[in-house]
């Protein structure tokens, strides 16, 4: 098998597998048929630009460059979508309204998107207390969560 379809099935591998290691990647690539050793899954690890990112489980896994970004944000404007009724500022925090019963999955969904502004996430039943950073402006922030509510709306 060629360099290519290696790097093809690297590509599909990290998508679909939470693979930390060069060891766990040349693993999986075994797995799938591939006769590699660590050296070569290094080299084509550094040719297809692929990053380490914060998996849900709080890991740090391979991906390919800025796709998990933009998809982690995207789940969480679903999310919002979903669940979130009203977003306002309140001192230093976001507080975020939900349907009863709600809160704890929006919470789960915003750690798992791992979004750069949020410090951490505290949630009851029908509400979450979202710390943002010092260096982030929390109206800035709360206008950004509310912006998801809106997206789709007519």
């Amino acid at each position: 098998m060629n360099r290519r379809e290696r790097q093809s099935a690297i590509l599909r591998l990290v998508r679909e597998r939470t693979l930390s290691t060069q060891a766990e990647v040349a693993e999986a690539l075994r797995e799938s048929g591939f006769d590699v050793v660590q050296t070569t899954v290094s080299r084509d690890i550094a040719e297809l630009g692929l990053v380490k990112v914060r998996a849900p489980s709080g890991r740090l896994v391979y991906a390919p460059q800025g796709s998990s970004d933009a998809d982690r944000l995207h789940a969480l404007g679903s999310a919002m979508r979903r669940y979130a009724v009203a977003v306002e500022a309140a001192g230093a925090l976001v507080v975020i309204t939900t349907p009863p019963g709600y809160a704890n999955a929006l919470a789960q969904a915003m750690d798992e998107a791992a979004h750069p502004s949020i410090a951490g996430t505290i949630a009851g039943d029908n509400t979450i207390f979202v710390a943002v950073h010092d260096s982030v402006s929390t109206s800035a922030f709360k206008d950004e969560l509310a912006g998801f509510l809106l997206q789709g709306a007519a």
